[in-house]
């Protein structure tokens, strides 16, 4: 008798087809990948972030998979959603007349329900420049404690990626050799690219004088 002919038992579906190269991940890296996801040349796996860095010097140091260039370390804010959380766009201009006599509503904050997942998530990218093949890595850190090992020690080119992660998410690495704001001023109060982060949050800690001041808006 099949499946369908059983009407109480659903049919099961196949287990998902991995990559050659997240084959290899996968069974090098074991029970440390959390999920792991593969379509389209996209190859992404999931760690928690207590794992990052055995993981991360495995990747970088196992002759098969060899991933000797860490290209990109940023963030999202999911907000505590899913990976794969979808909200309706909010199109501010649809009326343009009533834009124009309200351009204020431009900076109104549209934020999704929070979620119960961990907030952040650490989005690194990995390349073997002998393989030529990439990975995407994912961590979920949570807002009350948005703290996360340091790959410095593995590639010393995160030192910068880090310090802009920190610097617009507030993400903290931890072992860091010099963990400090990169874009805005250290009196800068907040983390620009949080979804909570007022969009009219101008900070100039002086008043400004002028596009011809001689003087940076830096504090006395």
């Amino acid at each position: 008798m099949t499946a369908d002919n059983q009407g109480d038992s659903p049919a099961v579906p196949p287990p998902p087809v991995l990559s050659p190269l997240l084959q290899k991940v996968v069974d090098r890296l074991g029970p440390m990948v959390v999920e792991h996801h593969s379509a389209a040349g996209d190859d992404r796996i999931h760690l928690a972030r207590e794992h990052l860095l055995d993981a991360a010097r495995i990747l970088r140091d196992d002759p098969a998979l060899a991933f000797d260039l860490l290209l990109d370390v940023t963030a999202v804010d999911y907000y505590g959603q899913p990976d794969d959380f979808t909200t309706n766009l909010q199109v501010w201009d649809q009326n343009r007349s009533a834009m124009r006599r309200q351009p204020q509503r431009r900076h109104e904050l549209v934020l999704p329900p929070r979620g119960s997942e961990p907030r952040f998530a650490l989005v690194y990218h990995l390349t073997s420049t002998t393989h030529l093949h990439v990975l995407r890595i994912k961590c979920r850190v949570p807002e009350d404690d948005a703290t996360i090992a340091s790959l410095t020690p593995l590639w010393p080119g995160a030192n910068w990626l880090e310090r802009e992660t920190y610097d617009l998410y507030g993400i903290h690495f931890a072992g860091h050799p010099d963990l400090r704001r990169i874009y805005l001023y250290e009196e800068f109060v907040g983390h620009p690219l949080r979804k909570d982060y007022a969009k009219q949050g101008e900070q100039p800690i002086q008043e400004y004088v002028g596009p011809g001041a001689k003087e940076p808006r830096r504090p006395h």
